[in-house]
């Protein structure tokens, strides 16, 4: 495909870099021509300087021949206004980035009308995944696949869990509730473990499970499943916003530090079942005042990584039950990150990425139809988990796992089917209208039938 992205910040350049890696043709547009020299060091693309918003630099950047334009620069009006200007211009398809919580409620009014073929919010996406984790505060990340009937965690495997050391046969055979082990991160190695595959200490594994099966399932495993009560968020940002509004109806009292007065003012009158505190969230004496000690659960949601990052761990030093979850825009100390005494890590640009893959993969599938349903990225970004829908033309339709001939690193993880979840065996079989659930370490999956060996 014939892809433009305009404005390469954080969100921009990571979207360009797994497209241009997917072998898309990706023109970027950015008016600083310092950023636009240094990713084209960096990832194969075209750059063009200029304002995306305008007709002469999407003219400049080839719009006649774009089959998608994804706008994401830091400005919703622009990003709306360069996707209105493309469809006019003969562009394919548009996606705009849109952050604004005022326009949330009017995301399908703004789509419908502008011809977007969807708008991506990182900010909403990445409250969601927090709001997920918090649900499950023993896992590390959370994904939920089947219209939210199968759910995909991760878990660091300590010497309390009753697993540990045994292989995945032996440590599942007593296990009851449904579940499957699809992938597991030894230090630098990412493994899509077969049964002799033996679990060790430090581990961390992703399992899918019928929705919720997770508590029970962790129970069995060992871990204590806590209840969330009592959160405390830093920073009063877009995410904080959007977690706080999805609070709402849930049985949890929570409390947002901000620093700057207007913003903490405006969430006070916004966000009334919130306790909003205006003060600075690195100061020690302030956080403990305000609870830190009883707290259930500690949030790092301020634009300073290296402030999420110490806070999260100032946290865990003064309560050690204390779930963290700190939001991080950098990726590259992504492995030191691992190793610290962090919780859990959300990437909002990943989230997004891997919702803007998941629709040019759907336009991309080989069968014509839009097979692919959503595309996740977990174990540190190593491992992909693709939700397809069986289509009557795919060739694995109609047949059982033990008649299909898998590439290697493949595994079928889930299939939903009406309102049943089956952790398949070698005997089921894949039905059109399934939602299938495929795990890979290595593949890149455009359709279903890409799992097969040729």
């Amino acid at each position: 495909m014939n892809i433009i992205v305009v404005g390469i910040g954080k969100v921009g350049y990571t979207v360009a870099e797994q497209l241009s890696q997917e072998m898309h043709d990706v023109t970027i547009i950015d008016t600083d021509e310092d950023v636009i020299n240094d990713t084209l060091q960096d990832i194969d693309v075209i750059g063009v300087i200029g304002d995306g918003a305008t007709s002469k630099t999407l003219i400049d950047a080839g719009i006649d021949e774009c089959d998608l334009l994804i706008a994401l620069t830091g400005s919703d009006e622009l990003n709306i206004l360069s996707c209105l200007l493309a469809k006019q211009l003969g562009a394919g398809n548009t996606i705009a980035r849109i952050r604004n919580p005022e326009y949330s409620n009017d995301l399908n009014l703004i789509k419908d009308s502008l011809g977007l073929t969807f708008a991506v919010n990182p900010e909403r996406e990445a409250a969601a995944e927090m709001q997920r984790i918090l649900k499950f505060p023993t896992a590390r990340n959370v994904d939920i696949f089947g219209q939210g009937k199968v759910d995909l965690l991760s878990f660091h495997v300590n010497r309390k869990c009753n697993i540990c050391d045994k292989s995945v046969k032996d440590a599942f055979a007593k296990i009851k509730t449904k579940a499957l082990i699809c992938a597991v991160e030894r230090g630098d190695d990412v493994f899509i473990p077969t049964g002799d595959f033996v679990i060790k200490e430090h581990d961390t594994i992703a399992v899918l499970t019928p929705e919720k099966t997770a508590p029970d399932f962790f129970k069995q495993i060992g871990f204590r499943t806590p209840h969330v009560k009592e959160i405390m968020i830093i920073g009063g940002g877009k995410i904080a916003v959007y977690l706080a509004k999805s609070l709402k109806h849930l049985n949890v009292s929570a409390t947002i530090v901000e620093k700057d007065l207007d913003t903490a003012l405006n969430l006070s009158y916004n966000l009334p079942h919130i306790n909003v505190v205006h003060g600075d969230g690195t100061n020690r004496s302030l956080l403990l005042e305000e609870g830190l000690k009883t707290a259930d659960a500690f949030l790092c949601l301020t634009g300073i990584d290296e402030e999420n990052i110490v806070l999260s761990l100032f946290a865990k030093s003064v309560n050690p039950e204390i779930k963290t979850i700190t939001k991080v825009n950098h990726t590259l100390f992504r492995e030191v990150i691992k190793t610290l005494d962090i919780d859990s890590v959300v990437y909002p640009k990943f989230t997004t990425a891997s919702i803007i893959l998941r629709h040019v993969r759907a336009k991309t599938s080989r069968n014509g139809e839009s097979e692919v349903q959503k595309i996740t990225r977990i174990i540190n970004n190593k491992v992909e988990a693709v939700e397809f829908t069986v289509s009557k033309k795919s060739e694995a339709a109609n047949k059982t796992l033990q008649e299909l001939n898998l590439r290697p690193n493949i595994l079928l993880g889930s299939i939903t089917r009406d309102n049943e979840v089956i952790i398949p065996r070698g005997s089921d079989i894949l039905l059109p209208g399934d939602s299938v659930v495929v795990v890979t370490s290595t593949e890149r999956l455009l359709s279903l039938d890409d799992i097969l060996e040729r």
